[in-house]
């Protein structure tokens, strides 16, 4: 049963308000201009503002332009450097490692090869030693850790923080991810499915699109897409929304492993490129696990970018699928935007890209009045463990109404 509102949290409640408010603000500001955008009272403000500035997540620095009599007011600036986030991203192929500073930016990042995909607990020593390693590297006080974010392929427990037998990682059935990395950093960690992390990434900061409503294109050792509607990611049930593997784009495409043909998976799965390539003649070096998988498509579209126009033609004919999956999912959710990122896109984009604008922008449907913007994340193949760090902080920034309240 929940009663009332605890007043001795309002005054964290306020604070967090306050917080988010600077963050989202370009170039600070004054106390005045806070009180009017929260709708809190001056001494509250104040109060709040006190508060942020001994805990050095906010600065004074500058002026605020005069809009009366007596001197302007100071401007509030966050602080990038009062706290730090760690995202990690977990691919079957790679792990990645970054710090970002409390405006959300990566200070430090690391890649690293999988040590032993189907053995879970050398992956987690990877992690737990990576991690320790980046933060000793950059010099960052620990005391200013915020957690650590970690996305993981699905699909997960994103309440208990077990990972779930994702397809591309045998023997992971089961795996207290969240938990075994959280003993071995002693610090705070949340786990989440990559494509919803790689989409939240993208909430944070949204220059790079102006829309609330966008489908996210998650291109890694698997494909999944992730819906974001009036600003929420849709996560789903269990939330593990986004699984778009076997979403038929190209019914006259490759057989699926599910039976049916031209799945998006079967279609712009690491695999199946590579396969591609070499049947066309494209010299690529042969592949027995997904780490040397992952290399041989690293070739593949290295000899794209030196003109090698078999090489090309595999990549835009993946852009052309992908743009019919697109097409679909816009016109389904009447969207404006589709934006496309993930370890894998960031190396083909150059070629698959100009393919996919092309198929999105010659597809018209009557009822529809906007054009539909097609984006690559200029997060590359950090997407994924920005997301991640990203999540960490917003927990920092976000104010939950739901703190207010007692629990009987």
């Amino acid at each position: 049963m929940r009663r009332g509102t605890n007043l001795p949290r309002m005054a964290g409640f306020n604070q967090t308000v306050i917080l988010d408010v600077v963050r989202r603000a370009d170039s600070g500001l004054t106390r005045a201009q806070l009180a009017r955008r929260t709708g809190l009272s001056a001494q509250t403000v104040t109060n709040a503002t006190r508060r942020l500035l001994e805990q050095g997540l906010v600065r004074e620095e500058g002026e605020g332009s005069r809009l009366g009599p007596g001197r302007p007011g100071t401007l509030v600036h966050l602080d990038p450097r009062g706290r730090y986030a760690i995202g990690v991203h977990l691919d079957p192929a790679t792990m990645t490692f970054v710090i970002l500073d409390l405006a959300g930016n990566p200070v430090a990042e690391s890649h690293l090869p999988v040590p032993r995909p189907d053995q879970p607990e050398r992956v987690v020593e990877g992690i737990v030693g990576a991690i320790e390693g980046l933060v000793a590297s950059a010099g960052i006080d620990r005391a200013l850790l915020l957690g650590i974010g970690i996305a993981s392929p699905g699909p997960i427990d994103v309440e208990r923080g077990i990972v779930l037998d994702p397809p591309h990682l045998p023997g992971w059935d089961g795996v207290p991810l969240r938990d075994a990395v959280q003993a071995g950093t002693q610090l705070p960690v949340l786990l989440d499915k990559d494509t919803i992390a790689a989409a939240s990434a993208h909430l944070w900061d949204p220059g790079v699109h102006r829309s609330s409503e966008f489908v996210f294109f998650y291109l890694g050792t698997g494909v999944a897409m992730s819906l974001v509607i009036r600003d929420e990611v849709v996560r789903g049930a269990s939330g593990n929304a986004g699984e778009a593997g076997h979403f038929v784009v190209d019914p006259a495409g490759p057989l699926c492993e599910c039976g049916k043909r031209g799945c998006l998976g079967a279609v712009l799965g690491e695999g199946i490129l590579v396969q591609q390539g070499r049947a066309a003649g494209v010299p690529l070096p042969e592949a027995g696990d997904v780490v040397e998988l992952d290399q041989a498509f690293t070739v593949l579209c290295a000899a794209a970018d030196d003109g090698d126009a078999r090489a090309v033609e595999v990549l835009e004919t993946a852009g052309r699928r992908l743009g019919m999956g697109a097409v679909v999912v816009t016109d389904l959710g009447d969207l404006d935007t589709v934006i496309v990122g993930g370890p894998l896109w960031s190396r083909m984009e150059r070629h698959a890209m100009p393919a996919l604008e092309k198929l999105v922008a010659s597809h018209r449907v009557p009822s529809s009045s906007h054009a539909v913007a097609v984006l690559g994340s200029p997060l590359g193949s950090l997407v994924g463990a920005v997301g991640a760090g990203r999540l960490v902080l917003g927990q920092a920034f976000t104010p939950r109404p739901s703190d207010l309240l007692l629990h009987a």
